[in-house]
C-alpha cells in the first residue's frame, strides 16, 4: 500500500489537516476518529438488517470514521422477549431468529465486507451467527480491505441466553486485532464482567475497544417487577467505564434501542422492563475513563464519534498499567488454555 494521507473534513489527500496516515508497513499514527453505533436492528428480518448495516457504515465513511462498532447480536436485533416470556411461548420467535441470523460464508456478509472495503474504515460488527442448527453471539473484525481478519464469538452467554446461543471456543479468547489504526478489541455485553477475560485483553495490548451491548432500560418500578440493577443501561456504561479506566484503553460503547412502534414485533407489548424509546447508552471514553463524545439521548439513533489520539494512553499508563509495571506476576497471574475442543477427536492408529 502506497503512503496515503486522509483529509477528514474534505476528503483531500495532500491538507497539513490531514488525520491518519497509511503506509506500506500498516503503521498508523496516533489519531483516530472512532464511531459507535447507537441505532435500533431490523429486528427478526436479515436482509433489512444487512441493509442498515450498509447504510450505517456509509453514514460513518462521510463522517470519516476509521474505527466503527456495532452492538451485540445487532443482526438481526437482540431478542428481548428470551427475558420476559416462556421457554413454550418464545417457540414460535426463536424459530423466526434463526432463519434470519447471519452465517459468516454468505452472500449477505460478503456484501457487508464490501461496503467495508468501500469506506476504507475498520469495523467490529456483533451479530447472531448461525452455523447449521446453531447460533453464537458473534463479533467479526472486518479490515479496510474487506477482510474478516478475525472472528469470535462470546464465551459464556449469560443466563437465559444459553437456551439459544452456544458457547465459543478457544479462538474466541483473542480479543485484539492489528489494524492500520491502532490495536483493536472487541467483547460481547458481561463479557465485560469477566475480569479474567478483561486482563486476557489488556495483555493483547488494546489501544481502542469496542463494547457491544443490547438495548439495555432503566431500573423498572419495583411494584411491577422485581429487577436486578446490573441489567440496566446505566449499569453498562459503568462497567465500560470501569474498562477504560483498568484497561488504559479507549473504550466505544454501541449499543440498540427500541421505539414503541417494534414492540409488537419483539413480542415485547406490555412487557417491563421494556421502556420505549429507550435502551440506548452508547459513548466513547478515554483511557483515563472520562467520557470524549456527545451523548445521544436514550432512545436517539445515530453514531457517536470522538477524535482519539492513541499516545494519550501512555499519560494513563504512566500511572498504572494492569499487565506492566503496576502487576505482580510473582503473586497473581492467568492461565490461558489456547486449545479448542472438538466434537470429533480422530484416534490414531
Amino acid at each position: 500500500m502506497t503512503d496515503l494521507t486522509v483529509n477528514l473534513k474534505n476528503g483531500d489527500t495532500s491538507s497539513e489537516d490531514s488525520f491518519v496516515v497509511l503506509s506500506d508497513t500498516s503503521s498508523a499514527m496516533s489519531k483516530v476518529r472512532v464511531g459507535a453505533v447507537q441505532a435500533e436492528p431490523g429486528w427478526f428480518d436479515l436482509e433489512e438488517s444487512v441493509e442498515k448495516t450498509i447504510s450505517l457504515i456509509n453514514q460513518a465513511s462521510e463522517k470519516g470514521v476509521n474505527v466503527l462498532g456495532f452492538p451485540e447480536v445487532w443482526i438481526p436485533g437482540y431478542p428481548w422477549a428470551l427475558w420476559t416470556n416462556s421457554a413454550i411461548d418464545n417457540g414460535e420467535m426463536v424459530h423466526k431468529y434463526m432463519a434470519n441470523s447471519l452465517v459468516r460464508d454468505s452472500p449477505q456478509m460478503r456484501r457487508i465486507q464490501q461496503a467495508v472495503k468501500d469506506a476504507g474504515m475498520q469495523v467490529v460488527l456483533g451479530y447472531s451467527e448461525r452455523e447449521g442448527a446453531s447460533l453464537y453471539m458473534g463479533q467479526s473484525f472486518i479490515a479496510p480491505t474487506g477482510e474478516v481478519v478475525h472472528h469470535r464469538r462470546k464465551i459464556k452467554p449469560t443466563h437465559v441466553e444459553r437456551t439459544l446461543w452456544g458457547e465459543g471456543q478457544a479462538e474466541s479468547l483473542t480479543t485484539v486485532v492489528d489494524t492500520p489504526f491502532g490495536k483493536v478489541g472487541g467483547l460481547n455485553c458481561w463479557e465485560h464482567l469477566q475480569p479474567l477475560l478483561r486482563y486476557y485483553e489488556y495483555a493483547q495490548g488494546v489501544q481502542i475497544h469496542i463494547a457491544s451491548w443490547p438495548a439495555e432500560f432503566c431500573m423498572p418500578d419495583p411494584k411491577v417487577m422485581a429487577w436486578q440493577y446490573h441489567e440496566t443501561g446505566e449499569a453498562s456504561y459503568r462497567a465500560s467505564q470501569f474498562m477504560a479506566i483498568e484497561g488504559q484503553t479507549f473504550v466505544a460503547i454501541a449499543s440498540q434501542i427500541l421505539t414503541e412502534k417494534n414492540l409488537e414485533r419483539n413480542f415485547l407489548v406490555g412487557k417491563p422492563p421494556i421502556k420505549t424509546p429507550g435502551g440506548g447508552f452508547s459513548m466513547i471514553f478515554g483511557p483515563d475513563g472520562k467520557p470524549l463524545a456527545e451523548h445521544l439521548e436514550d432512545g436517539e439513533e445515530g453514531i457517536v464519534i470522538a477524535d482519539v489520539d492513541l499516545t494519550d494512553i501512555d499519560r494513563a499508563k504512566t500511572f498504572i498499567d494492569t499487565v506492566g509495571h503496576y502487576a505482580r506476576p510473582d503473586l497473581l497471574s492467568l492461565l490461558v488454555n489456547p486449545s479448542a475442543d472438538s466434537c470429533i477427536t480422530m484416534m490414531k492408529k
